[in-house]
């Protein structure tokens, strides 16, 4: 299918962790809600509109979120039931048309070119999704009609909440041109300033200014800029649900100022994302390690394996070789993390002398998965992670992330 003959939906939950608690909690409806951890070190993860309205958000500090909103109520929400959730979301979608990419646990594209024999037109279709969502989960979603996926993801945004917006192609520049530069994904205020120096303030500025000219102030960007303003965006709807990478941080209440604090952590992470990589029966190829300093300062760095690997001795060995490195001039960590990514469901065989220790500790992963899935995460460990703070209690979602990053990642 020609990408001029598209037409893409893009169907965004709104305020989906707050609107969840909202949902589930009757007391919490129409107060300010902040999903995420309230401590000091705490960040906030989601936040509902009625929060939303005294410039609270996602990502932000929880203690400037209570500055700005002192009466907030704070949650520390539930990854598993947020996850529950989307998957009933995503099962609607699916009665639409298989050709479903989902962008994060609340969020995805849509590819319904040619589905008009089996519904009434693509609005028809944002129509009862909408409809669906909010009779059989209880929840609100705002949904984008274009010929694009730019397009649809802007128009998800211009009626929100509950809301939704149809682009058509004749109707392009008139609903784009007026936009504030802003509005298109990646334009953030340093690229703002840029292009305030050039005299350009909204979307049709950017469409009327010379490609030359932009590319020569933000290189590739400029040409990708001027394309979205001119209404153009290639990108197909791609089917992909495997997860791209895999991974787990926490962000402490305090600064770890002991090392080896941070070295039982990493031991747990490590057990955490080899269970998840074995759980979806993928090996991993490479190793990342972040770290975020007490000064915000934030690092990471990446290993290669010899062979592909699900193994939770191999993943700690390798994250903890990298932060050793760093531990010779120690800083106390505010966040660390452990990741793997370059997923494949394909292993090389080891060789002949490490195929003996391979076994073993295949059989030593296998049996405590085993515990694991019967009795809790927590009942089986290695000596390494004793140290590591619970994986469960008051951090809550923005401070333990693991598990939210499998569509994409």
């Amino acid at each position: 299918m020609s990408p001029q003959d598209r037409t893409i939906l893009h169907v965004d939950m709104d305020a989906f962790f707050a609107s969840i608690e909202q949902r589930d909690h009757p007391e919490l409806r129409g107060k300010p809600v902040l999903v995420g951890g309230d401590g000091p070190r705490g960040v906030v993860a989601a936040a509902s509109y009625e929060a939303r309205a005294f410039g609270c958000h996602s990502a932000m500090p929880s203690a400037i979120a209570k500055r700005l909103c002192p009466q907030a109520i704070f949650v520390s929400g539930s990854h598993k039931r947020y996850r529950e959730v989307s998957k009933g979301v995503f099962l609607i979608l699916e009665r639409f048309t298989p050709m479903v990419q989902p962008i994060s646990i609340d969020e995805a594209f849509m590819d319904v070119t040619g589905t008009e024999g089996l519904f009434e037109s693509p609005s028809d279709i944002a129509v009862q999704i909408r409809s669906m969502v909010l009779n059989e989960i209880n929840l609100t979603c705002s949904v984008g009609v274009a010929p694009n996926k730019f397009l649809a993801k802007l128009g998800s945004e211009i009626n929100k909440p509950d809301g939704m917006m149809v682009i058509e192609r004749s109707r392009i520049h008139e609903i784009l041109d007026p936009m504030p530069a802003s509005a298109i994904p990646g334009v953030g205020p340093a690229t703002m300033t840029t292009l305030h120096r050039l005299g350009v303030r909204t979307i049709g500025d950017i469409r009327k200014a010379p490609i030359e000219t932009l590319s020569s102030r933000l290189g590739d960007y400029g040409q990708t800029l001027h394309r979205y303003a001119t209404g153009i965006d290639d990108r197909p709807v791609r089917v992909d649900r495997g997860a791209k990478s895999i991974s787990h941080e926490q962000t402490f209440r305090e600064d770890l100022t002991n090392p080896e604090d941070v070295r039982s952590m990493i031991a747990r992470q490590s057990e955490d994302v080899a269970y998840r990589l074995r759980r979806q029966a993928k090996y991993a190829r490479t190793v990342t390690i972040k770290i975020r300093f007490g000064n915000f300062e934030t690092v990471t760095r990446s290993v290669t394996l010899d062979r592909p690997s699900d193994q939770t001795a191999e993943i700690h060995r390798a994250s903890r070789g990298l932060f050793d490195v760093w531990a010779r001039a120690y800083r106390p960590v505010r966040l660390i993390g452990v990741g793997v990514s370059q997923l494949t469901q394909q292993h090389d065989n080891p060789g002949l002398f490490d195929q003996q220790e391979s076994n073993k500790q295949q059989m030593v992963d296998r049996l405590g998965d085993k515990i694991a899935e019967r009795f809790g995460k927590g009942s089986v460990m290695r000596g390494s992670s004793m140290r590591a703070q619970p994986r469960h209690g008051h951090h809550g979602p923005g401070s333990d992330t693991g598990g939210l990053d499998e569509h994409q990642g």
